[in-house]
């Protein structure tokens, strides 16, 4: 019998955790330029500790995102497990 390779979707919460940790990948690809960047060409100012503090910021919403900790707010259920 010949069934049809039929793939499910991955659950949602690894979804999250994939895209977490693509966000991840990318503020510390970006923090890794930013900040040699900063102290070659103006050692006075260090500006990059804005975007440092600012993405992270919202990288720890991703990261509660990712924990299902925004999943009170559907439906009254608490976080997946």
């Amino acid at each position: 019998m010949n069934q049809p390779d039929v793939t499910e979707p991955p659950p949602p919460a690894l979804r999250r955790l994939r895209g977490f940790g693509l966000h991840l990948l990318g503020y510390f690809a970006v923090m890794i330029v930013l900040v040699p960047v900063n102290l070659i060409f103006s050692p006075e100012s260090l500006w990059f500790v804005l975007p440092l503090v600012g993405w992270g910021a919202v990288l720890s919403l991703h990261v509660a995102y990712a924990m299902g900790l925004f999943a009170v707010f559907d439906k009254g259920q608490g976080p997946e497990r």
